[in-house]
């Protein structure tokens, strides 16, 4: 342990000492309640005191009484009472030196010392008295008390004393008033401190919950929060080094995904090179094998014709070498694991190989009613030729397949500089077919999206043939869209380099 570290727990002041001295704040308040138990506690011996009193000065008037009716002549206590009442009221308040009235054993008025009959209601007191127990009434600062009067076991009467609280009443308030002077300044002392007490802590926790915060957005501290010599200020420490844990852990964590993230990339990227391949090899094999089918159908037709016999033997010997070529490529391309065919990309003239294209589906267009039309321009392109004959074909293809008879399909380019000024060669397949619904227009590049099964079962369609065109254009620095569509036709449009460019 070094010499700072133990000065630190040599003056190290704990939450116990902070709660201790918080306690004793808390005592201020105690001290306030033990002031009103005192209060009470004093009003309760007052009222102790004053009773006692009370029942010596009773017990003085019973004797007087008594006396009275012994000495004198022998008469029933009701008639005592009224002959002598009055004298003895005057006597016995002299005596007490308070004032005293007097009330026979029916209960009637029979003497007062006070100049006046008192008219206070004391029919309850007195059945009480009756009944040989004590009384008393309060009435703002006044008291009576009653008590009876007896000679032996015979009842003789009531004697009521008219007290005085108020001096007992100030002296009360006198007390109270000191008490919640005290205590108002006790407990407001008591309150500030716990109130500045409090605010600490509280401020102290703000700061510790704010770098919580700040760690779980991923903003990790460079120093403790807070830095104190308690429990509070370990916590802080931890904190920190929480901090400093996490920090690591995620550092270690992006690492791991960077990794997980750029496998899973590679994985999709093979994924996309393999539909990709699946989706070039049905293509290229099923224009053969049409051109096939399609000569197999005339030699049935027209087996005694010499000269459709020799273009039909030429014509599928041909489609057949070609159909060997591509699965001898697909064989060497499998077993190099590469899904993408090699796009041998140079500047040739473009007019040629759209007017070939042409050539290719004028028979097809020709069967079904529809005519071939072209705006086509001397240019330069930069491009793999058979992709883009492949791109064409396809498109027209499309353009004759899902179009009405009567109908027609254009063919045109055209040369312009893109922002970059870099130029480009356009090429544009119009036509005045079905169309293609608003909705779906955003879909037709996908891998193996159709418009729509019927539309697919009476073309052969397969879904394949527009995502294989956008994957060749960009393949060659180029691109493709749908310019428009509507129920009145579409037109797509390709855009090519018009100079050579990296491969």
């Amino acid at each position: 342990m070094t010499r700072s570290a133990v000065s630190r727990h040599k003056f190290r002041i704990g939450l116990k000492g902070k709660i201790t001295f918080f306690l004793a704040l808390l005592l201020a308040f105690v001290v306030v309640l033990l002031s009103m138990l005192v209060l009470a506690g004093i009003h309760e011996d007052q009222q102790r005191r004053m009773e006692q009193s009370f029942a010596q000065l009773a017990n003085s008037a019973n004797l007087r009484v008594r006396e009275e009716y012994l000495t004198g002549e022998r008469v029933s206590p009701d008639e005592f009472m009224e002959r002598n009442g009055q004298s003895l009221a005057v006597d016995l308040g002299g005596q007490s030196g308070i004032a005293v009235t007097l009330y026979s054993a029916a209960g009637e008025f029979a003497g007062t010392s006070l100049p006046v009959q008192p008219l206070t209601d004391v029919k309850d007191a007195l059945a009480h008295t009756a009944k040989g127990q004590a009384a008393y009434i309060t009435l703002g600062n006044q008291v009576l008390y009653l008590a009876p009067l007896y000679n032996a076991d015979q009842f003789l009467g009531s004697v009521q004393f008219h007290g005085s609280l108020q001096e007992q009443n100030m002296f009360y308030r006198h007390i109270r008033d000191l008490f919640i002077g005290t205590g108002a300044a006790v407990l407001a002392a008591g309150l500030l401190l716990g109130y500045l007490y409090v605010w600490r802590q509280v401020f102290i926790l703000r700061k510790l919950n704010q770098a919580a915060r700040e760690i779980g957005q991923g903003r990790y501290l460079d120093k403790p929060p807070v830095r104190r010599r308690d429990e509070i200020g370990e916590l802080s420490e931890g904190i920190y080094d929480m901090s400093g844990s996490i920090s690591s852990y995620v550092n270690e964590l992006n690492e791991e995904k960077q990794k997980l993230l750029t496998a899973i990339q590679r994985l999709q990227e093979l994924e996309q090179q393999q539909k990709q391949f699946i989706g070039n090899i049905s293509h290229e094999l099923k224009t053969p094998l049409t051109s096939i089918l399609a000569y197999s159908d005339l030699l049935g037709m027209y087996s005694d014709d010499p000269v459709l016999l020799q273009n039909a033997r030429i014509q599928i010997s041909k489609e057949a070498e070609r159909l060997y070529a591509l699965i001898e490529k697909a064989l060497q391309l499998s077993s190099m694991d590469i899904y993408d065919f090699e796009t041998n990309a140079a500047l040739f003239e473009v007019k040629p190989l759209l007017e070939e294209a042409l050539g290719r589906l004028h028979i097809k267009a020709e069967k079904r009613g529809i005519s071939l039309d072209s705006d086509l321009i001397d240019d330069q392109v930069w491009a793999d030729q058979e992709n883009l004959m492949h791109i064409v074909t396809n498109l027209l293809d499309n353009a004759v397949k899902y179009n009405r008879s009567g109908g027609w399909v254009r063919l045109s380019n055209r040369s312009e500089t893109d922002a970059t000024g870099e130029r480009r060669v356009v090429i544009e397949v119009a036509d005045n077919g079905i169309g293609i619904p608003e909705e779906l227009q955003s879909q037709i590049f996908d891998l193996f999206y159709t418009v729509s099964d019927d539309r697919s079962r009476e073309t052969g369609g397969t879904g394949l043939g527009l995502a294989l065109v956008k994957s060749l254009a960009e393949k060659q620095h180029g691109s493709i869209k749908l310019a428009e569509s509507s129920p009145e036709g579409s037109r797509f449009v390709i855009s090519l380099p018009g100079n050579p460019v990296g491969n």
